[in-house]
């Protein structure tokens, strides 16, 4: 499966990239500058020691890809959302992004839509299948490729087929994925970040995670 990591040059994206290419799947880097997208795959295939990935702007990975990810800061997620909302029509989306207050990241500041991922709905439309993911797995543990992510990632959406294909995924990355329903469960999932913040800035680490029990194996 064809993977396109959208801002895939930022905190988020490299280790996610690396993982999905160990794993054997195609993922192309997104930037909002083909060059930077460029220099970015071939530092990570060094790391791999094989040609892996490939970096491109981020039009040019959407349109290439059958799953797009999206992994930029909140501030630029309407602007991101606008250059490729075109090359978006009948994929699956994956919306990575969390509303956090830029003066506080321990706070969100959800925006009028309800959330992130219910905002991209309402701007890319009922074509694209937008699917909320990943918003509370650590960076710092994903760029890690060695490292063992004991956590489970909550998945929502409107569009049950399009959950599975991202829990696939994420399963593929070595982390554990539970279906949390429809999209509007993003308004509970995002502001999880803002307390894991908080918890890896009192307890000095980076690796706060969430894991849910009780459930059926």
């Amino acid at each position: 499966m064809k993977i396109a990591i959208l801002g895939g040059t930022g905190e988020q994206g490299p280790g996610l990239a690396l993982r999905w290419a160990r794993a054997g799947e195609e993922v192309i880097i997104g930037s909002r500058q083909r060059e930077k997208g460029e220099r970015v795959a071939t530092e990570l295939n060094q790391e791999l020691g094989k040609a892996l990935l490939r970096g491109t702007d981020n039009a040019s990975a959407a349109a290439a890809a059958e799953v797009v990810v999206l992994t930029v800061p909140y501030s630029a997620h309407v602007s991101t959302l606008a250059t490729v909302q075109e090359q978006l029509k009948g994929k699956i989306f994956v919306d990575v992004s969390v509303p956090l207050d830029p003066e506080n990241p321990r706070r969100v500041i959800m925006p009028p839509a309800g959330s992130a991922a219910e905002e991209a709905q309402q701007i890319l439309g009922a074509e694209v299948k937008v699917v909320g993911a990943l918003q509370n797995v650590s960076a710092h543990l994903l760029r890690d490729v060695n490292a063992t992510i004991d956590c489970d990632v909550l998945v929502c959406g409107a569009d049950k087929d399009a959950r599975l294909t991202v829990m696939q995924l994420i399963e593929r990355l070595g982390i554990h994925a539970l279906d949390a329903g429809p999209l509007e469960a993003a308004r509970l999932i995002e502001p999880i970040t803002a307390l894991l913040i908080r918890l890896n800035i009192r307890h000095k680490v980076h690796s706060a995670g969430i894991r849910i029990t009780g459930l059926p194996t």
